[in-house]
């Protein structure tokens, strides 16, 4: 059997809108946002690149209402995505990402239209910058750098989406937003952190089918690689980033396989990811 590689949709995504904190009887408009979302981001050409059917980023958007009344929606959104590690039928996640500042108009029914150069809605920016953010942060995993042209499609996004009062978009709307995920990406003194994710993918994870001893004690450097990063800005918001997706796999990955030397590892990551704490006292390496 033969691919042919095609100019297509680069996400293999699942949107959910959950309605269970709505008091609404007619459950219709959630049902058919659901699908328009659905539609949107999965016939959505995002990118130039060419992929083959196999190679769509899976990732997933849960859309959590907690109001709605003519029209206007309060929601918190749940961004996560992974991508398959080399030789395996394992998917690491790469993003698992909460944003609570999700306010937006829709009409049943009404057209989702991207536009590069326009601001359309609230909602249509929304998904696209994180589509953008997704793609981006896929690639970093496979190239060092390789996200850099996908962050500037989404602070294009951003940039346009500052027209409106939604809150999110803006330095002053918080510190831990849509501003300061796509601006950290960006900034070299945040550079730790992309770097981290290509060793983390490529030297570590990528290698341990084949050789689990090394592909560990590369995942290890890498985490230690992030230790400059918190030094120089203890509270950065993407070393939260990183472990929010991350946790759960170190976890399971140091508490089984061939045995390494991960004391240095759990100081480092006890310093630097403290807001996992418990979890690190669970590898028993």
């Amino acid at each position: 059997m033969s691919f042919i590689p095609i100019n297509a949709q680069e996400l293999n995504a699942q949107v959910i809108v959950n309605s269970d904190l709505v008091n609404q009887t007619n459950q219709q408009i959630f049902k058919t946002l659901e699908q328009s979302l659905n539609e949107f981001i999965n016939t959505q050409v995002w990118t130039n690149q060419e992929l083959l059917n196999q190679e769509k980023i899976t990732c997933s958007f849960v859309l959590n209402l907690s109001n709605y009344n003519n029209d206007q929606f309060e929601a918190t959104l749940q961004v996560q995505s992974q991508r398959p590690v080399f030789d395996s039928n394992y998917d690491t996640p790469i993003m698992n990402f909460l944003d609570r500042d999700i306010i937006f108009s829709y009409q049943e029914f009404q057209p989702l239209f991207f536009n590069k150069s326009s601001f359309e809605s609230n909602l249509v920016s929304l998904l696209s910058f994180y589509a953008y953010v997704i793609i981006g942060l896929d690639a970093d995993t496979f190239v060092e750098n390789g996200g850099s042209s996908y962050y500037e499609q989404a602070l294009q996004v951003l940039n346009l989406a500052q027209v409106t009062s939604r809150k999110g978009w803006k330095p002053s709307d918080g510190t831990r937003n849509r501003f300061w995920l796509i601006d950290n990406l960006r900034a070299n003194t945040f550079r730790e952190y992309r770097e981290a994710l290509y060793a983390y993918h490529r030297s570590g994870l990528d290698q341990m089918t084949s050789a689990p001893l090394e592909g560990k004690e590369a995942i290890m450097k890498a985490i230690i690689q992030l230790e400059a990063l918190f030094l120089r800005r203890p509270n950065a918001f993407l070393l939260q980033v990183f472990f929010d997706a991350k946790v759960e796999e170190i976890v399971n990955l140091f508490k089984e396989g061939p045995k390494v030397d991960f004391k240095k590892t759990e100081t480092i990551l006890k310093k630097i990811a403290p807001f996992f704490g418990s979890r690190w006292k669970q590898i028993k390496a």
